[in-house]
């Protein structure tokens, strides 16, 4: 696919990089030449342009992309004029980074198809991953609903994972597991890697020490695990 970015900041030059690893043609514009500098041999191309001028906007290939996400965070004016001139210009879908509550309800009222919230949604995770400890990583998903990846504890060593289901994991739903292998190259140098599990293909695979799971659920479900397992 193709992804025209507006705003290359922190978040957008982040944003251009992974998309471009995965195999995407990015395209980048921000009105700051040493930001497009940074970044212009890293993507396929990039713009010095003001995006709050509809004639510079305008130089850009806006029909040839599939997606155009403006990431502007740190001019709140910026990012309403530049999301209003690409509806007013045609574009039909558009992603938009919002700094606060304000700047959400004005994008919605510019219907764009996503609001992005990058730092809340970062600060959120950080919060649950403090509450339920510095052992698990999560991703929220919605107000209850979490993805939850933590080492599997021992009181599950040894048990098939055909047996790891919700109801004696109270609650949580394991969706995946990983092993760390170690791997030899080509000039004979090992390294360590954490690889999947394929659960479907062997219903006697057993849990073993420093695996990894990775679940779905609450974080009440969470607690109320470990607060099981405290107890044994």
């Amino acid at each position: 696919m193709r992804y025209l970015i507006i705003g290359l900041g922190i978040y957008g030059t982040n944003l251009a990089k992974d998309l471009t690893d995965l195999g995407h043609e990015v395209i980048g514009a921000d009105i700051k030449g040493s930001k497009v500098d940074s970044i212009k041999d890293y993507i396929a191309t990039a713009y010095i342009i003001d995006s709050t001028e509809e004639a510079a906007i305008g130089v850009l290939p806006l029909k040839n992309v599939d997606l155009v996400i403006v990431t502007i965070g740190e001019n709140f004016g910026a990012s309403i004029k530049t999301v209003a001139l690409l509806r007013k210009i045609g574009v039909r879908k558009i992603y938009a980074r919002a700094i606060d509550e304000l700047h959400k309800a004005i994008l919605e009222g510019l219907k764009v198809d996503r609001i992005l919230n990058p730092e809340q949604r970062a600060a959120y995770d950080l919060v649950n991953e403090m509450a339920l400890g510095n052992e698990v990583e999560t991703l929220t998903i919605d107000d209850e609903n979490m993805v939850m990846r933590f080492a599997a504890p021992e009181y599950f060593h040894g048990m098939n994972y055909s047996a790891l289901t919700p109801q004696n994991m109270f609650g949580l739903k394991l969706i995946a597991a990983s092993r760390q292998h170690t791997v030899t190259n080509l000039l004979g140098i090992k390294s360590s890697s954490m690889q999947s599990i394929l659960l479907d293909s062997d219903e006697n695979e057993t849990v073993k020490n420093g695996d990894q799971f990775t679940c779905i659920g609450t974080g009440k479900d969470y607690k109320s695990l470990f607060r099981h397992i405290s107890r044994l």
